[in-house]
C-alpha cells in the first residue's frame, strides 16, 4: 500500500456525499469493505464494516454474500444490543441466499459461544426482484429489489418515497367539498411512489441498461470497479463494471437520465485517489459531469 493510498484504504474512514434525498456516508473499496449509510432515510446498504455510526439505522439491505459486503451484518445486530437499542433491526436479504445466510448467522453465534437455548435469529426479510415492500419502521418508504449480474447471486434496489395525492379531478375543490366526498366514501386520492435512491451493488456493466429505470431515481449509487483502458475484459470476467459501461449507459439514455446525483463507488484498491478522480474527469461525458461524484 502506498502512502498516497493509505487514507482511502482505511475502511473506518467514512466519506460523505450530499444528495437531494439524504447524506450518503460510508466506505466502498473493492475487496476491502462496502457499507453505505443514509441516516435521514433510516437505511443502509451492505455492512462490510460496522462503525458505531451505523448502529442507529434500523433497515439494512444486503446486496450479496461476499465478505467485503456482508461480514459485519451480525456485528451491526450485536452492537445495537450492546448499546441498548431495544428495537430489532431488519435485514433485507435476497431470497436466493436467505437459507445460507441463516446458517452462517447461527454458526457465527455458536462460534462466539452463544448457547442453542439463547440463540435467536434477527429479523430477516427475504426479498425477491420486483416485489415492492414497505420498510418496517418507515411506512413512507418502500424498497423494490432488482436482479443484477455478478459472479454470485446479487441484487440492487430502488427506495421509493410513498405518499397519497389528490386525484386530478378533485383539484380545486374546497376543504368542505373534500370532506363531504370522503363522507360519501369517494376515493379522492391516488398513490404515488417517487424513486429516491437506486443502488446496484456489485454487477456487470450490462446490468445498468437491463435495469434502466434506475436512472429515473433522484440518486443512483453504482459500482465502478475498473477504470483503465484494456481492463474491460477483466471487469467482465470478475463480474464488475468498467467506467466505459457507465459512459455507454449515459450516452445511450441521454435525456432519460433524470438523476440529480450519480455516486460511483467500489473502486479497485490498486488505484490512487488522484488517478480515480482523473479518470472520471476524463471519461464521464461533459453533459453529466456535474451529476457524477466519487465516493472516495
Amino acid at each position: 500500500m502506498t502512502s498516497e493510498n493509505r487514507h482511502i484504504h482505511n475502511a473506518l474512514r467514512q466519506v460523505k456525499v450530499d444528495t437531494p434525498c439524504a447524506k450518503v456516508s460510508g466506505f466502498s473499496i473493492s475487496g476491502l469493505a462496502t457499507y453505505l449509510q443514509m441516516h435521514e432515510l433510516d437505511f443502509a446498504i451492505d455492512m462490510g464494516e460496522c462503525p458505531l455510526s451505523a448502529t442507529p439505522i434500523n433497515h439494512v439491505f444486503l446486496t450479496h454474500a461476499h465478505g467485503d459486503h456482508a461480514r459485519c451484518l451480525m456485528r451491526h445486530h450485536s452492537l445495537r444490543k450492546m448499546m441498548g437499542v431495544e428495537r430489532d433491526s431488519v435485514y433485507y436479504i435476497p431470497e436466493s441466499i436467505c437459507e445460507g445466510a441463516k446458517a452462517w448467522i447461527k454458526a457465527e453465534a455458536m462460534f462466539e459461544g452463544v448457547s442453542e437455548a439463547k440463540f435467536r435469529y434477527p429479523q430477516i426479510v427475504p426479498v425477491k426482484a420486483g416485489q415492492r415492500i414497505f420498510l418496517e419502521y418507515r411506512k413512507d418508504l418502500a424498497i423494490e429489489p432488482f436482479e443484477v449480474k455478478h459472479s454470485i447471486p446479487s441484487m440492487g434496489g430502488t427506495l421509493y418515497y410513498y405518499k397519497k395525492k389528490l386525484k386530478d379531478e378533485f383539484l380545486g375543490k374546497t376543504p368542505a367539498e373534500l370532506i363531504e366526498l370522503r363522507k360519501q366514501k369517494v376515493d379522492i386520492t391516488r398513490e404515488v411512489y417517487e424513486p429516491l435512491v437506486s443502488f446496484t451493488g456489485d454487477c456487470l456493466g450490462e446490468s445498468l441498461l437491463e435495469n434502466r429505470d434506475i436512472f429515473k431515481s433522484r440518486v443512483l449509487i453504482t459500482e465502478c470497479t475498473f477504470l483503465d483502458e484494456g481492463e474491460e475484459q477483466m471487469a467482465h470476467q470478475k463480474g464488475h463494471t468498467h467506467i466505459s459501461d457507465i459512459v455507454k449507459a449515459l450516452n445511450k439514455l441521454d435525456d432519460e437520465v433524470k438523476c440529480d446525483k450519480i455516486i460511483l463507488n467500489h473502486f479497485s484498491m490498486k488505484y490512487a485517489e488522484k488517478h480515480i478522480r482523473e479518470r472520471i474527469a476524463q471519461e464521464i461525458p461533459a453533459k453529466f459531469a456535474d451529476k457524477v461524484e466519487a465516493l472516495i
